[in-house]
């Protein structure tokens, strides 16, 4: 069973090498040509807060289209998370949180496109995403779906493959379903089927079909009684 095109996170979860915007925009500034210049000047925005003078935030042109497509909230000089129109539509569709040194710790994006992120990308530190959680609900408190991914290849996205999903289905704060992955396909999937988020059933399968069912759990990984479909 491969891993249907829906349960896969949208491309360029992660951008290469971020800098803090307040840095991009000096660096291009002190090096554009006079049309450049300009364009940073209407498009790239500061607000202050008006009882400290505090930098709270900043605007920017990423596409160098002359629109702004990027707000970052400011605590002074540090980004502390912006949010990006990347396709211009009107909707956000990037949510970029940084630490408290201004780097770039995770990334969230909609896979529903409903201006909200439901979806969080955490990077290692070369940039390589190796976490994403998911909420049906929208909320990065209620997190029903967890993707792990291994060290292979990584593709245009930032992404090794995909090797394990975890799922809380019923929404009821327990983790109910194991996925393992190997290049890209479904090889086990494990099912707590009496809510004590220990594993009750065992799926495996072989290219992409399925070539065994076992059942009754012995507490140590491994089951009591195999079933091979015909």
């Amino acid at each position: 069973m491969r891993l249907r095109e829906r349960d896969k996170p949208r491309a360029r979860v992660i951008r290469s090498a971020a800098l803090p915007v307040v840095a991009i925009a000096t660096l291009v500034m002190a090096s554009c040509s006079d049309p450049e210049r300009e364009r940073l000047k209407a498009t790239t925005k500061p607000t202050y807060d008006a009882a400290t003078g505090k930098l709270t935030e900043l605007t920017f042109d990423a596409n160098k289209n002359g629109k702004i497509d990027t707000w970052t909230e400011m605590d002074g000089n540090r980004p502390v998370r912006s949010r990006l129109d990347q396709d211009e539509d009107g909707r956000m569709d990037r949510w970029e949180y940084y630490d408290a040194a201004g780097k770039l710790n995770r990334v969230g994006f909609s896979r529903k496109g409903d201006d909200k992120p439901d979806a969080w990308a955490y990077p290692d530190g070369a940039g390589r995403i190796t976490r994403i959680e998911a909420s049906s609900a929208g909320d990065e408190k209620r997190i029903d779906r967890w993707e792990l991914y291994g060290e292979g290849p990584a593709g245009s996205d930032g992404m090794g493959p995909l090797a394990q999903v975890i799922q809380d289905s019923n929404a009821d704060g327990k983790r109910d379903k194991w996925e393992r992955y190997e290049k890209g396909l479904l090889v086990s999937a494990e099912f707590d089927e009496n809510g004590d988020e220990q594993p009750d059933r065992r799926l495996t399968y072989r290219d992409a079909a399925l070539v065994s069912i076992e059942t009754a759990p012995d507490g140590r990984g491994g089951y009591g009684k195999k079933v091979e479909p015909h």
